[in-house]
């Protein structure tokens, strides 16, 4: 390295040095920001750009996480043009860590694995740009690993991987034990905590959290403070210690706020919302609530939203705002959607699997080169014949042991996939029964009605035979017969409705059955009004000054048609649900002169 470059490093260095230092004041952030782009104008050539790319990454981690992925690919860039593989990994690291936070999780793992691949290889310790005091490039390499395992580890918790989960958080703490690094030590630790508080092991946990602050305090950079107080606070709250847990969520609101730390000022803020849910003061709980909403809206945090949002529609709920609480309740239905679907849940186990088979395949590719220079060697003659025979029959049997194991894998992937496969149809169904949970009060009261008429009607038949008893008795055989003709219709009756009821009985367990997506004949009409019915009564039944007025205009000549009635009749029960509520509300601010009125209607066109 020239002259000149030493003297720019040594001008720069400490520019970075002292952004790095102000970042833990909330007053100096600005401050911070303009030191590190003032450090980036002044750079003169790739290195010192590639380390101001790093350092303006980590800055903008929790402020603005845009900045952050695009300062980490400027730092990607450099470090592959420059083939330094320690700081490449680090930068494909910080990439799959972002790329977490906004929910891609399959690119999150790709970038992950592509970072710990070159870490885990000794030799990328030779091509390391710059160390720490008296830090070793085997040190260096093993805190990249820490990280890059801790990323792993928070990665697979969004996948349910509970063993992957616990694995790579305790081998981020081997390595960061192993360089007596306090920082990584306390995230290794926070994790842990976290994942056995997940478990609800709260005795375990409280110990991993506890452990996290003593490695906190002994670091000196308290940026991870305010994570681990939220953490022992949701342990405090699952022991129903409220006072304690209160009082680790507001100071960590406090410490995060001082430290500019949104991601987890927005935890805290979430976490007191739902305190106050649970002991019942609204008021307070909502302010925390927009609170956290908004500093999640900043930050770009697709989890944070979602808690946010549940926070506001059970916030509505209790203060019987229903519009609020619905419209918050479908922004984190569509906001969990986005980010927790099955198709991504499975595009991470595939791409796991894809890793898998990418390097037996390399495998596979070694072996055959193997075998290509054993069969040149045997031009080279009769004196080298023997060995390169026993080379191919050693070769031959790793190559069947090789194939054994891929057909053994294989096996095992088709078995997971068809696995996952059912789960998604678990989770299909899961929905299906909780809607059906809903329509649980519609239907009592719908069967209600037939059961009401059966119990009438078996009771006047036990009269009408007394009665033709006594006529039998006394002669009157006409009398009799009258009698006989009444409890006649009277059974007819009976079992009209014994059928009504019958058939809100099937459509009830046809509703939470499977669908099995094959289409079959069906009465759209019977199927609407029926849904329409149960809609109403279970409106009512939630609440009781509910009221509307019901009509029906159906087309009798269109038959029974075929569809699949589980699919269609949840279309048709959320349709009718919602045009009650639109009329409710109508009604709400237009109390006189406006009648609510539901009609259902249906009419053949052609074919």
């Amino acid at each position: 390295m020239n002259s000149f470059v030493r003297v720019i490093l040594l001008l720069l260095l400490p520019i970075v040095a002292q952004a790095q230092q102000d970042s833990l004041y909330v007053h100096n952030q600005q401050k911070r920001t303009d030191s590190l782009h003032l450090a980036l104008k002044n750079a003169t050539n790739d290195t010192i750009r590639m380390e101001v790319y790093s350092v303006l990454a980590a800055h903008y981690n929790v402020i603005k996480r845009d900045s952050s992925l695009y300062f980490s690919k400027l730092q990607l860039a450099i470090s592959q043009k420059l083939n330094l593989k320690l700081d490449e990994a680090n930068a494909l690291n910080a990439i799959g860590y972002i790329n977490r936070i906004y929910g891609n999780y399959p690119l999150s793992l790709q970038f992950s694995l592509r970072a710990l691949k070159i870490a885990e290889d000794p030799e990328s310790e030779k091509s390391v740009w710059r160390l720490a005091k008296d830090e070793t490039p085997r040190e260096a390499r093993l805190k990249v690993l820490a990280f890059i395992h801790f990323s792993l580890g928070l990665l697979y918790s969004w996948s349910g991987d509970i063993d992957k989960q616990l694995f790579h958080y305790r081998e981020s703490e081997k390595f960061a034990y192993e360089i007596n690094d306090y920082g990584l030590l306390a995230g290794a630790n926070l994790t842990l905590g976290t994942t056995y508080s997940n478990m609800n092991r709260l005795d375990s946990a409280l110990i991993f959290e506890f452990k996290a602050l003593e490695y906190n305090a002994k670091d000196g950079f308290n940026r991870t403070r305010g994570r681990i107080l939220n953490a022992i606070g949701i342990i405090q709250l699952k022991k129903r210690n409220y006072a304690l847990a209160k009082q680790y969520f507001t100071e960590s609101a406090q410490v995060s706020q001082k430290q500019y730390n949104l991601q987890a000022l927005g935890d805290a803020w979430v976490h007191l919302a739902n305190l106050f849910i649970d002991t019942g003061k609204t008021d307070s709980s909502l302010w925390y609530a927009k609170n956290a909403l908004t500093t999640f809206q900043s930050i770009g945090s697709p989890d944070g939203l979602i808690r946010a949002y549940n926070s506001l529609s059970s916030i509505y709920r209790l203060q019987k705002n229903i519009d609020s609480a619905f419209r918050y309740q479908g922004l984190a239905m569509a906001a969990k959607d986005s980010l927790n679907s099955a198709v991504r849940i499975t595009q991470l186990q595939n791409i796991r699997f894809d890793e898998q088979i990418r390097l037996r395949e390399l495998e596979e590719e070694k072996i055959q080169i193997q075998n290509n220079i054993r069969t040149y060697s045997l031009l080279a003659g009769i004196s080298v014949l023997m060995l390169i025979a026993f080379l191919l029959f050693r070769n031959n049997r790793v190559s069947k042991k090789a194939n054994s194991q891929l057909k053994k894998q294989k096996e095992e992937l088709q078995t997971t996939l068809h696995e996952l496969k059912n789960t998604q149809t678990q989770l299909i169904q899961s929905e299906k029964m909780a809607s059906l949970g809903e329509l649980t009060a519609g239907i009592a009261h719908e069967i209600q009605n037939p059961l009401n008429f059966v119990n009438n009607f078996s009771e006047l038949n036990t009269e009408l035979i007394e009665e033709m008893k006594t006529e039998l008795k006394a002669g009157n055989t006409e009398d009799a017969f009258t009698i006989a003709n009444d409890i006649s219709d009277n059974e007819l009756k009976i079992n009209h409705h014994g059928k009504r009821a019958d058939a809100i009985v099937k459509g009830m367990l046809q509703h939470s059955r499977s669908s099995s997506g094959l289409k079959e004949p069906t009465n759209i009409n019977a199927l609407a009004d029926e849904y329409l019915r149960l809609a109403y009564h279970g409106l009512r039944a939630k609440d009781k000054i509910f009221n509307a007025t019901m009509t029906t205009d159906f087309d009798e000549s269109i038959g029974n048609i075929n569809i699949i009635p589980q699919d269609i009749g949840r279309v048709i029960l959320n349709l009718i649900t919602n045009a009650f509520y639109a009329v409710t509300e109508k009604k709400k601010q237009r109390p006189e002169g406006y009648e609510p009125i539901v009609s259902v209607s249906t009419k053949k066109f052609g074919d």
